[in-house]
């Protein structure tokens, strides 16, 4: 006998109401996950620094990354020009410290396009090939890339006869994706970039006997972290530090740099998605050997040194003649002290190859050294086999 009610319906359990799914973010034009981590990065605007930064294939979000060069030589600040170049492209906040407004029209411009002062030259050539590009069906445009409909490169496929193009419906079953934006970009040093105005922010340095010549700097990027949009990038560029053609006297003071490097370590670790820093430091007026450089090079993620050769040197790359790429000669070594975010994956300490480092009008190239072989000297070679016979 059942004692249930015949005149109450059964009833399910209620079920949890549908939640929305899940967006990702969007993701930051110029910032792309790191193949190791995941941790944010982004490009340096030099994609050979980029390989050499502990695998991360740019800098990290969060760390700085110290220059240092030795000479009278200014190798470092064409890497922070590409740097601070390749954040105004990128659409970041660039902050220059002691430059103005004439440092910022310097900055090198895209390779393939017209900057300003750039007259003729390669800028006609990249107009002619976009005028062809517009002759062509835009439905044969993409024949042989890869993605673009299942035809391999180099392979022609057969047009379809057709009156006009087909209009892209609801019912094609394709859709348009936009183009994702680029990484890095290559710049030409003999061209001039466009900067829009207010990209770059240009923060003085104080020249009082009684202040604090880096404190404008610190509140100046705390005011700008703070006004801005949380997706907003932000980059910090410091050339030169502790030059006298830009500093005071009293900057070398530790009680004035040291807590300032701390401020922004603090900064950075605050904001490891939006911030990332570069400085430069000129090793002939201030030398390794000294406590307060060891002590910057201990408070910097990433510590570089550029040795440029005394005298032009011409090698000729390994493997014969020079392939499109190599043919730049090495104008000094590169020696890697420490690299940032050391994780349990690898990378972060420094490299054990020899490597060099060459500036050409486009590039600023670092690759492995290796000397080539000796020519006309075979009976050395020789000499040398009998020795490891057997």
């Amino acid at each position: 006998m059942s004692f249930r009610k015949r005149n109450i319906g059964l009833t399910t359990p209620s079920s949890p109401s549908p939640q929305p799914p899940h967006l990702s973010p969007t993701p930051t034009q110029g910032v792309r996950p790191s193949p190791l981590d995941g941790r944010p990065t982004t490009s340096t605007g030099t994609p050979s620094l980029d390989d050499l930064l502990a695998g991360h294939a740019g800098l990290a979000l969060g760390t700085c990354l110290l220059i240092e060069e030795n000479g009278t030589t200014d190798f470092a600040g064409a890497l922070l020009r590409y740097y601070a170049a390749e954040g105004v492209v990128q659409g970041h906040k660039v902050h220059g410290v002691g430059v103005g407004e004439g440092w910022g029209r310097e900055l090198p411009g895209l390779v393939g396009e017209r900057g300003a002062g750039d007259q003729g030259g390669e800028g006609g050539s990249g107009v002619e090939k976009e005028k062809e590009k517009m002759k062509i069906a835009w439905r044969y445009e993409r024949l042989g890339e890869f993605g673009g409909g299942g035809a391999t490169a180099g392979s022609r496929v057969p047009p379809t006869p057709s009156r006009g193009p087909i209009p892209l419906g609801k019912g094609s079953g394709q859709s348009e994706t936009p183009t994702p934006a680029a990484f890095t970009h290559a710049f030409d040093l003999s061209k001039r970039l466009i900067v829009p105005p207010g990209s770059i922010t240009y923060v003085p340095i104080s020249l009082s006997a009684n202040s604090n010549p880096f404190s404008s700097i610190i509140s100046s990027l705390t005011h700008s972290l703070k006004s801005t949009p949380p997706t907003t990038i932000h980059r910090l560029i410091i050339p030169t530090i502790l030059s006298p053609a830009l500093y005071p006297s009293h900057s070398c003071i530790p009680t004035h740099l040291l807590p300032f490097l701390h401020s922004l370590r603090a900064l950075l670790r605050s904001h490891t998605t939006r911030l990332s820093a570069m400085l430069t430091l000129p090793l002939s007026l201030h030398p390794r050997s000294t406590g307060l450089v060891r002590w910057i090079e201990h408070l910097c993620d990433g510590v570089l040194e550029l040795a440029p050769f005394p005298h032009k040197v011409e090698i000729e790359p390994p493997g014969g003649k020079a392939g499109k790429g190599e043919s730049e000669n090495p104008q000094g070594m590169v020696k890697v002290h420490k690299l940032p975010v050391l994780t349990e994956k690898g990378g972060g300490g420094g490299g054990g190859d020899d490597l060099v480092f060459s500036l050409s009008r486009r590039r600023f190239v670092v690759r492995k050294f290796s000397l080539p072989p000796v020519e006309g000297d075979q009976e050395a070679q020789k000499g040398e086999a009998k020795d490891f016979e057997f």
